[in-house]
C-alpha cells in the first residue's frame, strides 16, 4: 500500500513538472516569459504586464493602464538592442534579429521596474 502512494505520488509531480513545461509554449507557437519584479517600492504590477515570444518577435502587453512607460530590450550581457517608450494599456513589439539570450526591463513613471528573460532561436 505504501509503495503505491508513493508511486501514486511521483506521478503526480511528474504530471505537475510537465504542465508547467507545457505552459509555457502555447499552441499558436508564442513562449510566454515570466516577467519578475526588480526595483519595486510601489504597489507591485508585474501581474499587468504580459510577455512572449515567437521567432524573433518579442511581444509585451499592458493589461491595465499604469501611465507611460519606458521598455529597453538588452542583450544577456547588456547591451542594448532596441527601446519604446509606450502607452498603457497597450502594447509593444520588438524584432531581435540575432539568436541569443535576452532580457527586457519595463520602468513605469514611478521608477518601478520588472524584467524577463528569453531566448532567441532560429
Amino acid at each position: 500500500m505504501k509503495k503505491n502512494v508513493k508511486l501514486y505520488f511521483l506521478f503526480g509531480i511528474m504530471l505537475l513538472a510537465l504542465n508547467a513545461v507545457l505552459g509555457m509554449v502555447t499552441n499558436d507557437g508564442y513562449s510566454n516569459i515570466a516577467v519578475k519584479e526588480g526595483n519595486v517600492n510601489g504597489t507591485p504590477r508585474g501581474n499587468t504586464i504580459q510577455a512572449s515570444v515567437s521567432g524573433h518577435t518579442l511581444s509585451i502587453v499592458f493589461t491595465q493602464n499604469v501611465g507611460p512607460v519606458t521598455v529597453e530590450v538588452e542583450t544577456a550581457t547588456g547591451t542594448l538592442v532596441d527601446s519604446q517608450s509606450l502607452s498603457t494599456p497597450d502594447s509593444g513589439q520588438f524584432y531581435i534579429a540575432a539568436t541569443g539570450d535576452y532580457v527586457f526591463t519595463v520602468t513605469l513613471p514611478n521608477g518601478d521596474e520588472y524584467y524577463g528573460e528569453f531566448t532567441v532561436t532560429d
